[in-house]
């Protein structure tokens, strides 16, 4: 665009390029990001894998060895369905169970019954721990809301929902897509990002105007593949090898609560 110089001539103007716009959504996974529940899943794979591990392996060998719930959990099952969680580790140590059925009741005989083991071992885990909220997570919520930030909740635990409305946060969230409705709507598992792709269209945002907060790894390489504007990994733990794991797995940037969070999205994706 040219402007006049008052003197005859012309020169070229200078059109400065927009900076990021505001965020107009966030999806959070659920499980160690909102609600603290992630040691209790941990503890429960480790029950159901320790036990198949006992009947299946050599306890003596590398493939018998117990399952590790810190390193193992977060790069193998943290983040996917309980039956691709299962079949992940099992074939991470060379043990290839047939694939079996939804209905297989608990045990170590195919990738679904050790699935059903894990689920049973958490669901009476949660009867001596029930998970709260992360403290900081109602104000930050409460926070969004009032920037008129649509937030929901999106995790691959069918027990997701109920655990949040237990927490007292679900009324925080304009919608919530766990476990149930991946199997409703036969979604793929992480690193596949059709559900995070569901619960944001659920808030009638697209992802180029949607931050996604996610603590696993394949959750972070989901959310870039889905093509979310702001991508933040949550490294609870405040160590250094899980910062790293996000920041390679595509995590925008990495922080270990969520305080900061609602500038952030105010900022859009200015980090």
């Amino acid at each position: 665009m040219e402007r006049s110089t008052g003197a005859g001539t012309h020169e070229q103007a200078t059109v400065e390029p927009p900076g990021p716009r505001p965020l107009h959504a966030a999806v959070f996974d659920a499980d160690g990001v909102l609600i603290d529940s992630a040691g209790v899943h941990a503890a429960a794979w480790k029950r159901a894998f320790d036990a198949c591990l006992h009947a299946l392996a050599d306890r003596d060998s590398p493939q018998g060895r117990p399952f590790d719930e810190d390193d193992e959990y977060r790069r193998l099952v943290d983040g996917r369905s309980r039956v691709e969680g299962a079949r992940s580790f099992l074939t991470s140590r060379g043990l290839y169970l047939p694939l079996g059925a939804p209905d297989d009741p608990p045990g170590c005989n195919t990738v679904w019954a050790v699935a059903a083991r894990k689920d049973q071992m958490f669901v009476a885990a949660l009867r001596e721990r029930p998970v709260r909220v992360f403290p900081e997570v109602p104000e930050v919520l409460h926070a969004l809301r009032r920037a008129r930030v649509a937030c929901a909740a999106a995790s691959a635990s069918r027990h997701a929902g109920e655990l949040l409305a237990a927490a007292g946060i679900a009324d925080l969230l304009d919608a919530v897509v766990d476990g149930t409705e991946v199997a409703r709507l036969r979604l793929a598992s992480k690193p596949d990002p059709a559900l995070f792709l569901e619960t944001a269209h659920r808030l009638a945002a697209p992802p180029s105007a949607t931050a996604l907060v996610e603590d696993a790894a394949v959750g972070v390489q989901a959310a870039r593949r889905g093509g979310f504007a702001l991508v933040v990994g949550v490294n609870r733990a405040g160590s250094r090898a899980g910062a790293d794991r996000l920041r390679a797995s595509g995590a925008d940037t990495v922080v270990e609560d969520l305080t900061g969070l609602p500038g952030r999205i105010r900022r859009g994706s200015e980090l």
